[in-house]
Formats: C-alpha cells, structure tokens, sequence
C-alpha cells in the first residue's frame, strides 16, 4: 500500500491543505498505519502523487521531524522513527494489530514517565545537522591563535555574532568587552554570586514563587536571598524598599514558574527603583525569545544598560548540554566580574563558542527558533485545549511563551501531595508549592520553604517541549482521575 493511499484524499477546497497533511501523517503513524522504520517517499515525488506543492510537502516533514515522528537519514531517506502508542493508551474497543494495513504491528509497551518538566526543550529537534556544518566550519576556519589560552570573556567572534543578535533580537545594548560566555546561566550566577559578595553585598532579592536552584546557589556562594512576591503583574517593586534590598534578580519576560510577563507599569517602576537608589537588576532572559502570540517584550537591560545585568543561555533553545551561556554587565562591573572568572577558570571551550558563533552567522539559529516557535505553539495548544476538556475548573496561567505553563488548582488542594500521587502513575509534574521561597522575609539558606506559606498558592507547573501532543492529552487525562472535582 502506498503512502498516497494510507494518507488518503485532501481537501482541497478547505483552508490550511499543509496542516491537512501534517494532520493526516500524524495519525497514521500514532495509529501503525505507517510502522516505524517505514521510508517516506521523496518529498517531490509525494508532492506529485497528492497534487501540491513540494513546499507544503517540505514543511510538513520538517514538523513531523521536530516532533520526533521521522528522522530525515543520509542515505535512507526520511523514515518514520515513532512507535505507535495509540492501542495502548487510548481508552475504547481493543483493535488487532495491524488493523487496517493488513501489515502485523508490535503492541507498544506501555510508556514510562511523562515527564513534564519545565524547562527542558524537546532534545530530539537539536539541529544536529546545523551544528555539524557549523562546527566543522568553525574548526576549518579557526587560528593556531585561537587554540590558545583565550580571553576568559569568550572568544571575541562569538561575543560579537552575539551582540549583534541580542541587539537585533532582544533590543539589548550590549557592547562586546561588556559581554561574557559562560558554561550556561548556572556558571553565570556563580559568577554574579562570587563578585557581589566581594563587592560587599550581603543580601539579594528574589522572586517568590521563583528558582529555587539559583537562590540555592546564590546562597551557596555567601549571598541571603531575599524572598520577593511575584502576583499575575510580575514582581512586587514596592517590596524592594521595603525590604532594604539593592540588587535583585528577575525574569521578566517570562518569569518562572508562574509563566507572567513583567507588566508595563511594573518595568517602569523596576528601572525607577534601579535609577533612584543606585541598585543593580539582574535580568535572567529566560525562554524570552520564544513568544507564540506576538512579538517578545524587549530586554530590561536595553532601557538601562548601566544598571542591568542580562544573563542569557541557549539551553531552552537548543539544549543544556552544550552549556553555552552569556553575561553582558553594566561598565562599573566589568573588570570584577573578567576577575572573578579568569580566577575560576580561565574561560570555557573555545570550539563549541566558534561553533555557535557560526549558527549565529548563517542564521541557523533564526531557522531553528523559528521552526522551534511553530512547533511548541502546537503543543502548547494541545495542552491547553485537552486541560479546558479534563480539567474545567483548574485556571491555566502564564503568557502563551516558554516551554511550561501552570494550573492553579482549587483552594485546600496539596499540589505536593498530588504531584507524588501523579508521580506513582507515571506523569511526573512539579508541584508550584515546590516554588515557593517564603512570604515577605529573609530566605534562610538552609531551606528556602517556609512550611507556613507554602501552600498559600497551590498549583502545578506543566513542562510541554518535549512531548508529543498525543503524550500530553494522555497526561492530562491521567491528572484529572487524580484531581477531585
């Protein structure tokens, strides 16, 4: 049976005949009618036994391979890599396998976890093929000079491709010797940790319901973070003169968990207090350039760069394992901080830099946020629209961005409760009392939770990156036999 036949008839006379098709093979690989390993015809020649264009085709395999549905290989053509999960967890009448194709199927095993963890991008759509070309480039073209000691800053290339895209992309001001290459943000607030304690700082703000990883490490490295409440608005400002606070850190253009982007009049007040009182934000541009209902909000540290850090990291985007991270500081900090890192390490890898300065040269990595953005705005509507049908009454929150979103459950619920119950039925979750740092005071190093508050906001945090949308109404459907009401 061919392809043509298992894809059955467009129509034509409706709208969106791409999104038909992206439809059409979706279902017949989740349902065996195209078993894994099957090799997709060429998308010429399946372009002109449908009658359209080879574009359409084009685009339609690519999503299919972000998704993890197909792998396009040298040699063998683009194959179906997914296997089957519909028998067996889709409820209904039990189907023979191999129904409708008259080809035997393997029954699929029941999946392991569902892990919706936030934060963590779909590590199947890394752009294996871009970062080859882009390495390989970069390695041909790199100097014995550049297989030196470097600058512990970063090789100046990609400091440069770099400041050019976050002044393109995030309306940054960032001048290239004010601009940092980091093992990741995890190195980049060690860093910040490290050179604010010398300098004299002793506490510093944080958002609450936040990070526990970065106040965890800020505290690690000599600072008392102080809890700062977050509501739907973003960051109580008015809280940081309350508090004596004269540097922060804040996500405003998707604060995690709770998925709000810092409102207008909040970003004013934010560089006012900054402005007013000499004191240092530090803006962690986390998921920021992945907006799916407009254009992202441009970076705090383009309105006032000498009064803002940005640190930044492409392990959303592309993946943590190449820890690869950025700081752009304001002129005052500079010298601090390139001695604090020459002290740490000397600087990073300078191959996996040239590398990405590459992907950022050839707009590799334009095309992938791109491709990236259309595919997690569908799985993102599939998570919501299977919430609204199994779960009315939890209220989905946070701005359609990211790679996460929450739910807020009903009042007395114990979200930790829940998320180990769901944990034990293979959906694993992140309860949003789990976020909690504590209500209005000093953060005690040794356990940022103050048991009084944490439940004063119940809810759970829901990764969507790196699952199918076939995965995520699965889980969804699991949560709400856990949920009462």
């Amino acid at each position: 049976m061919s392809v043509w036949e298992v894809l059955g008839e467009l129509d034509r006379s409706q709208p969106r005949v791409g999104e038909q098709l992206i439809c059409a093979l979706r279902d017949a690989i989740e349902h065996g009618r195209l078993p894994q390993g099957t090799r997709l015809p060429s998308t010429r020649d399946l372009a002109v036994d449908l009658g359209v264009s080879r574009g359409l085709v084009v685009g339609a395999y690519e999503r299919l391979v972000a998704e993890g549905r197909l792998a396009a290989r040298r040699g063998r053509g683009t194959v179906v890599t997914a296997q089957s999960e519909v028998n067996a967890a889709e409820p209904g009448p039990e189907r023979p396998a191999g129904h409708g194709t008259g080809i035997p199927t393997r029954p699929s095993a029941e999946p392991a976890v569902v892990a919706l963890r936030p934060g963590v991008p779909d590590l199947g759509t890394f752009p294996r093929t871009a970062w080859r070309k882009a390495y390989e480039r970069a390695l041909a073209l790199a100097a014995d000079a550049d297989l030196d000691y470097g600058d512990p800053a970063g090789a100046f290339r990609l400091r440069a491709e770099l400041a050019a895209y976050l002044t393109r992309i995030r309306a940054a001001r960032v001048d290239v010797d004010r601009l940092m290459i980091t093992s990741g943000e995890t190195q980049a607030f060690a860093l910040l940790a490290e050179t604010l304690r010398v300098a004299g700082v002793a506490r510093i703000g944080v958002e609450d319901p936040g990070s526990r990883a970065v106040a965890t490490r800020l505290a690690w490295h000599g600072l008392e973070p102080v809890a700062v409440a977050v509501d739907e608005r973003g960051i109580d400002v008015a809280a940081l003169d309350r508090a004596g606070l004269t540097t922060v850190v804040v996500t405003p253009a998707h604060q995690y968990p709770t998925g709000v982007v810092l409102m207008p009049d909040r970003r004013v007040a934010l560089l006012d207090w900054a402005r007013r009182t000499g004191s240092l934000i530090i803006e962690n541009d986390y998921d920021a350039e992945l907006r799916y209902d407009r254009e992202p909000v441009g970076c705090l540290q383009g309105l006032a760069p000498e009064h803002v850090m940005l640190v930044g990291s492409v392990s959303t985007t592309l993946a943590p394992a190449l820890r690869l991270g950025w700081l752009a500081s304001p002129r005052a900090w500079r010298a601090d901080l390139h001695r604090s890192r020459s002290l740490a390490d000397g600087g990073g890898p300078v191959l996996e830099q040239l590398a990405f300065a590459e992907l950022l040269a050839g707009a590799a990595y334009d095309r992938h946020l791109r491709r990236m953005r259309r595919v997690l705005r569908e799985r993102r509507s599939t998570l919501v629209t299977a919430l609204r049908r199994h779960l009315p009454s939890a209220r989905v929150g946070g701005a359609a961005a990211g790679l996460h979103l929450t739910i807020e459950l009903p009042d007395g619920t114990d979200d930790v409760a829940l998320a180990t119950r769901a944990q034990a039925a293979g959906i694993g979750v992140l309860a949003l009392s789990d976020c909690l740092l504590q209500a209005g005071g000093a953060a005690a190093p040794a356990d940022f939770a103050d048991p009084a508050t944490r439940n004063r906001r119940t809810g759970l945090v829901l990764g969507y990156a790196a699952q199918s949308s076939h995965e995520l109404a699965r889980a969804v459907r699991g949560l709400a036999h856990l949920i009462p009401g």
